[in-house]
């Protein structure tokens, strides 16, 4: 089966790299200052046939503002040992039935395509299912001193086998299942999975691979802070460290600045070019709590929003945030989502995403900030444009004395639509925040 498997990825590169560039005339893989995510968990959009639906919603994440679909695992999952997780490979070649089938999915990313938004899919490279038809070569897998195939060591996740990246073949047969979704199926790149388990090495091969084999770019996303990501050919990781700091902030009144010295902390550790993805919640953190929950209300929650997703990086929606699902969401199952719900959420995600897409100083401008305790005040400077951000991350009313430099100007209210003078001191209502252009 996998042998056969080899034979059919060689047989329709030719093929694909011949027409790939034709079928996708319209589409550009947004460059990665640009990009702005938006996170697909299939299970929240239709207990069965979740791929139609999602296709049915893709004119809703374009008004978000989003460039870049990212999929939650869309594999087969495995059954021995299993709990229901999707991160339970049994087949890495396969879809989900529940979600549809293999052409529903090519079909879905065209019509991605179609409207300028690139698809990248989840890939769980550190292990597989215990039902996975490569459990039948057992030396593909960790292994303790009986013999015994191990879960990943230091971890809970039994239900998952530890895969052995010692082993060349094991490597290999990665990568070219990798590369049939690249060339066949016409993915727009990965986001790997707890790669903080995998070695770098295999990281790099595998990146290295396809980057060379594709004819158009890809968008490589690890999850994981190791500074060695970057040199393994990643283009992002995660900024957890930002989400952590942030928490301390709203949830147990550390000072705003210390905001400011964990993303310069980030960035230390980065090549120039490279960035952190941003975000408030994601399938993890919403599985234990709501972002609604998490950030104090849903005015916290565009509080913490405005402020994750102007500063330097790339901000990440995770589908149900924009209609301020009210509970948690296990990833597991199928949960219903009200996409009608709090429609005056969804309308302020997509003005404020608006905003960050129609000022490049959002997205590429020079970082200046204004340390103070009770709110998160800065700039983002691009040329003579300046464009200054002022967030309250208290549920109390603040009222800050600004710096000489912004004080007794006119501003643009981006976000208002109106024209404001600011003199010495500015006052924000719980959790407001305010878009400025500084004329």
């Amino acid at each position: 089966m996998i042998m056969k498997r080899y034979l059919y990825i060689i047989c329709i590169t030719t093929y694909v790299l011949g027409c790939s560039t034709s079928c996708n005339k319209q589409f550009k893989l947004a460059e990665i200052d640009d990009i702005v995510m938006y996170q697909i968990n299939p299970l929240v959009f239709a207990e069965e046939q979740s791929f139609k639906a999602v296709e049915a919603y893709i004119d809703s994440i374009k008004q978000l503002g989003a460039n870049i679909v990212w999929f939650m695992p869309i594999h087969e999952k495995g059954l021995e040992k299993g709990v229901g997780s999707p991160y339970c490979v049994k087949d890495y070649y396969s879809v989900y039935s529940r979600y549809g089938t293999m052409d529903d999915f090519r079909q879905l990313i065209a019509a991605f395509h179609k409207k300028n938004i690139g698809v990248i899919i989840d890939w769980v490279p550190n292990h597989t299912s215990w039902d996975n038809p490569w459990m039948a070569n057992i030396d593909w897998y960790t292994q303790d001193s009986l013999g015994n195939v191990v879960h990943p060591p230091g971890t809970s996740w039994r239900d998952v086998a530890d895969l052995n990246f010692d082993n060349a073949d094991m490597r290999l047969a990665m990568i070219d299942a990798m590369k049939f979704w690249v060339l066949d199926v016409g993915i727009d790149g990965f986001r790997c999975d707890a790669v903080d388990f995998v070695p770098a090495d295999f990281l790099k091969q595998a990146n290295d691979t396809l980057l060379r084999v594709t004819n158009h770019p890809l968008l490589l996303l690890a999850e994981g802070k190791r500074e060695d990501h970057f040199q393994s050919g990643f283009d992002l990781n995660y900024g957890w460290d930002l989400t952590a700091t942030m928490r301390r902030v709203f949830q147990r009144g550390a000072s705003a600045s210390d905001i400011y010295k964990t993303n310069m902390e980030e960035y230390a550790a980065i090549p120039e070019g490279k960035h952190k993805l941003r975000f408030i919640t994601n399938h993890d953190e919403t599985a234990r709590r709501s972002p609604i929950d998490e950030w104090e209300g849903e005015r916290g929650s565009m509080s913490a929003w405005v402020i994750t997703a102007f500063l330097p990086g790339c901000p990440l929606i995770y589908s149900s945030q924009e209609v301020g699902h009210p509970s948690r969401i296990r990833f597991f199952d199928y949960v219903y989502v009200d996409w009608d719900a709090n429609n005056h959420l969804r309308k302020e995600y997509e003005k404020t995403m608006a905003i960050y897409n129609a000022h490049e100083a959002f997205r590429k401008g020079e970082l200046k900030t204004y340390p103070m305790d009770d709110v998160a005040l800065f700039e983002r400077r691009l040329g003579d444009k300046r464009y200054l951000i002022a967030a309250n991350v208290r549920n109390s009313a603040q009222s800050v004395n600004l710096p000489a430099e912004l004080a007794n100007k006119s501003y643009s209210d981006l976000y208002a639509g109106s024209s404001l003078k600011l003199a010495q001191e500015l006052t924000l209502e719980p959790f407001e925040y305010k878009i400025l252009k500084i004329k």
